[in-house]
């Protein structure tokens, strides 16, 4: 069978094909040819595409050429405010399969930011995730979703590691507004999962705290001493506001932390109701250890007593 030609006419894919090393594709004076061999489809593929991309930026910088980034480049704290501001602003996530102008117009701007961040990784994975969205599988349409929201969030911690570093705060006695204020920071973030670990929580935080959850978002709580309060605060919350609460015990606490759609983790050095109120405290963003700590509390999560 006699090669297709194709012409390319553009210097990207023109590199991007030379050096991809495709089984099917061959790349002849300045054109791509097919050579009628069959592509071989799936996570073999989508891995050698993600290799070679990454290839072909280290050949274009070994020969000089500057890439988007470079020569547009945003200052990386102004990036990280844009960032923080799209996972602030996010729709509820079921409804990111949909085709409302709220919804494509979120999107547009989550792509814009992560492009910002790293182009390479926009167009090898980001891209991928959202073309996935309005897939008809609910299985795809939920590894999707997890995967947008894992970039954006590495995204924010990536930036906020060459700007501030990781949140760490302290706050003084009797400065419980500042305390709150960053908790609920936090919390403002999260669009698919929140997991609140604290021996004390009861009723007062719920009315606290709960109502600056995102719709759509699942808030499990995991306490221990004070848990009939709870328990009624959060069902009578659920039934006003339409979020999904869990409430279970466990008697292995003692550390209150924050987890965020099971990729960030902050620890409290005081109980949620009580931050600095008697004592200065802090909040501390876990980095190294995050693996660890998250499936400790996974596991007496899934272990726990359940109550709601």
């Amino acid at each position: 069978m006699k090669p297709s030609r194709i012409k390319s006419t553009n210097r990207w894919t023109h590199y991007s094909t030379k050096w991809f090393g495709f089984p099917h594709c061959r790349e002849r004076n300045g054109s791509i040819q097919n050579t009628g061999m069959k592509p071989k489809f799936g996570r073999q593929l989508r891995q050698q595409f993600v290799r070679s991309i990454y290839q072909t930026r280290d050949r274009f910088q070994s020969l000089g050429v500057s890439t988007r980034l470079q020569m547009n480049k945003i200052p990386s704290d102004q990036l990280l405010f844009e960032v923080e501001d799209v996972l602030r602003t996010m729709p509820p996530a079921q409804s990111l399969g949909n085709d409302d102008f709220e919804v494509l117009a979120w999107l547009g701007r989550a792509s814009a930011a992560v492009h910002a961040w790293d182009p390479l990784k926009a167009v090898a994975l980001f891209d991928s995730h959202v073309g996935r969205l309005s897939s008809a599988g609910a299985r795809d349409f939920n590894s999707a979703m997890r995967g947008v929201l894992v970039m954006l969030h590495q995204a924010r911690n990536d930036l906020r590691m060459k700007t501030t570093g990781p949140l760490s705060v302290g706050v003084v006695k009797g400065s419980v507004f500042e305390y709150f204020d960053e908790i609920r920071r936090v919390i403002e973030v999260a669009r698919s999962d929140l997991l609140f670990v604290d021996p004390f929580l009861d009723a007062e935080f719920t009315s606290r705290y709960l109502p600056f959850v995102a719709s759509g978002t699942s808030v499990r709580l995991l306490g221990r001493e004070k848990i009939p309060g709870l328990v009624a605060a959060v069902g009578l919350f659920a039934a006003q506001h339409g979020l999904s609460i869990t409430v279970r015990s466990s008697g292995g606490l003692h550390d209150r932390y924050i987890l965020v759609d099971g990729v960030a983790c902050y620890q409290s050095g005081a109980s949620f109701k009580d931050g600095a109120k008697k004592a200065g405290t802090t909040l501390t963003q876990i980095t190294d250890a995050f693996v660890g700590v998250r499936d400790t509390y996974e596991a007496l999560w899934a272990a726990g007593t359940v109550h709601v």
